[in-house]
């Protein structure tokens, strides 16, 4: 069975905001990596954080929720492939699970180092 290419780009932009909306609908994690990531924003702003460290922060937003989507497409995909319990899949969703956690705990360091000194100098 052969899949066939769409060479139209407003075909393939559809698709991949489809695929956004799919995981949105269905992934609560990517939701609330989605309703933390607007709570950075409005922290951000609030506490006027440089061009620099708003950019690491975007970074790290990125990473988290395009490791949760990835995440996601794994066990869909492991799902598709096989109803029954398999080790294999046991492991591959676990791997993927571990790497929305490395990500997000990454993030939550990366957080620390650039609002704890602006939150120190609010306090003083």
């Amino acid at each position: 069975m052969s899949v066939e290419k769409n060479s139209n780009i407003g075909v393939s932009f559809k698709c991949a905001f489809q695929g956004i909306g799919y995981a949105l609908k269905h992934n609560r994690n990517l939701r609330t990596h989605f309703f933390i990531a607007f709570l950075v924003i409005v922290a951000s702003i609030f506490f006027r954080v440089n061009a620099f460290e708003m950019g690491i922060l975007g970074v790290m937003i990125l990473l988290v929720i395009s490791s949760e989507m990835i995440n996601t497409a794994i066990e869909q995909m492991t799902d598709l492939i096989t109803r029954e319990h398999r080790e294999e899949a046991r492991i591959a969703k676990d791997v993927a699970a571990g790497m929305v956690l490395v990500s997000a705990i990454g993030s939550i360091i990366v957080g620390v180092l650039i609002f704890v000194p602006h939150i120190l100098k609010l306090i003083r």
